[in-house]
């Protein structure tokens, strides 16, 4: 549903999408609708559609909650090395989609790299390591995809989580997707050294 008051004096009035018709959006107009809507994720593709993600559930914020938490111990005492950011930090990435990540991280040699400009509201970058965390509503397809997108614009390491199976997808340059059925521990390996992450904590 997209709200559009006709001028500032009179009601809003609100429209519906039908999913076949699709909402595209510069970039310009992107960052203004996510000032608007600071309760909503919204993402754009590469050829500027807009997608919405309303609020999740809480069993997902719990979750996402968790996954957070341990990414942000181990930036703390590896500061040095980069910069971590939760699900609500939007990036511009080459092929000029926005994409906001459950989870990343991007290297000191590669943020300092970034003009002032580029790190503007959204960064002109593809993060060096991102994490989905799939809902209950999400469908597993379109969230390959992504992390397809994330790979093929620069990650170096993607993890795809999905709790209701408690199957992991390991993404990487050059390689095949990795699966792993309940594991419980991943690791950052040479992109986030030392980091392990407790995913007991994330399934339960």
């Amino acid at each position: 549903m997209v709200q559009t008051p006709i001028n500032p004096d009179t009601e809003t009035l609100s429209l519906e999408l039908p999913t076949n018709i699709g909402l595209y959006v510069t970039q310009e107009q992107f960052a203004a609708l996510s000032v608007a809507n600071r309760d909503l994720k919204l993402e754009r593709n590469a050829q500027g559609e807009l997608i919405v993600n309303p609020p999740t559930g809480w069993e997902t914020g719990q979750r996402n909650f968790s996954l957070t938490g341990q990414l942000y111990r181990w930036y703390e005492e590896n500061q040095d090395l980069g910069k971590a950011f939760d699900s609500s930090t939007g990036f511009i990435l080459p092929n000029g989609a926005t994409r906001s990540p459950d989870a990343s991280w991007v290297s000191q040699k590669r943020w300092d790299a970034l003009t002032t400009e580029q790190k503007g509201t959204f960064a002109n970058i593809c993060p060096d390591f991102v994490v989905e965390l799939r809902s209950s509503s999400d469908r597993i397809e379109p969230l390959q995809a992504k992390m397809r997108e994330y790979i093929n614009n620069g990650a170096r390491l993607g993890w795809l989580l999905d709790p209701q199976h408690r199957q992991v997808e390991i993404y990487q340059p050059g390689s095949q997707v990795k699966v792993l059925e309940n594991p419980a521990q991943l690791f950052g390996e040479e992109v986030l050294p030392a980091f392990v992450l407790n995913l007991r904590r994330v399934w339960n």
